[in-house]
């Protein structure tokens, strides 16, 4: 089942509980990638990460937002030029190896084929790039709410995300956990939602988070062992057959 654009949109950008989650996991973000770190990168959020992406359009040398075809696609960001494109989830317009930094909310728990999705990712990111993706946590309550975007799809533990990712050629760098308050409009929970994420950070043993994140590397190994000797064929090759010149009055022996 995949998200429909303007449900999402109307939740991240209406609602009073999608604007802390957007807050929740934006900070969450910039503070593993540090925006000004990006400076000169290329940065591409896929699925509906656009919340997500503002810090980083100031010092990022390109930043866009792909959305699925079944989703659907809006503009973004209002005010400014567009950087949302539509996108297959197989085939993204972008070339290979040219991706820095890559973010991946409302993706792969929808996707119809994650194997392809996370080998596509592969594909445009470059070597020692690096990926963010977020998913439903499988024993949160999120996940059992359907009143919030995390109760599509399928959910997700820390470990069966991590082998996901694992068997299509990523290293993880580090995993996690937000939004630990319940998914609830009640005013108590969205005032107090930061103190919770601190705590909850503290504590996970306790407090079930409704997202689980994984941060994702693409590293690709140097050529081992002794090398082939390249052949460089000489300059002087395209005279051969052709006689030595014979000194003068010898022409005849």
């Amino acid at each position: 089942m995949h998200h429909d654009v303007f449900e999402l949109r109307n939740f991240y950008y209406a609602r009073a509980l999608g604007r802390v989650v957007q807050r929740i996991l934006r900070d969450r973000l910039v503070r593993t990638w540090q925006p000004e770190r990006t400076a000169g990168m290329t940065v591409v959020g896929y699925g509906f990460s656009a919340p997500l992406l503002r810090p980083y359009l100031a010092p990022a040398r390109r930043v866009t937002a792909l959305m699925p075809g079944p989703q659907g696609v809006m503009a973004w960001p209002a005010g400014m030029p567009n950087c949302s494109v539509l996108s297959d989830e197989t085939a993204w317009p972008l070339d290979t190896g040219s991706v820095d930094r890559l973010v991946m909310l409302h993706a792969l728990e929808t996707a119809d084929n994650p194997a392809l999705l996370l080998a596509e990712a592969w594909r445009v990111l470059g070597p020692g790039g690096k990926m963010m993706v977020m998913v439903p946590n499988r024993a949160g309550l999120w996940v059992r709410s359907d009143a919030t975007p995390f109760g599509f799809g399928r959910s997700y533990t820390a470990g069966q995300l991590e082998a996901q990712a694992r068997a299509a050629g990523f290293v993880t760098e580090q995993t996690g956990a937000a939004l630990y308050i319940p998914p609830s409009d009640r005013r108590f929970w969205l005032k107090s939602a930061q103190m919770w994420e601190r705590t909850g950070s503290r504590i996970s043993q306790v407090l079930v988070a409704g997202l689980v994140l994984a941060e994702l590397s693409k590293q690709v190994q140097a050529p081992i062992g002794r090398g082939r000797p390249a052949r460089v064929p000489s300059p002087l090759g395209v005279l051969e057959g052709i006689r030595r010149p014979v000194p003068a009055g010898q022409g005849g022996r």
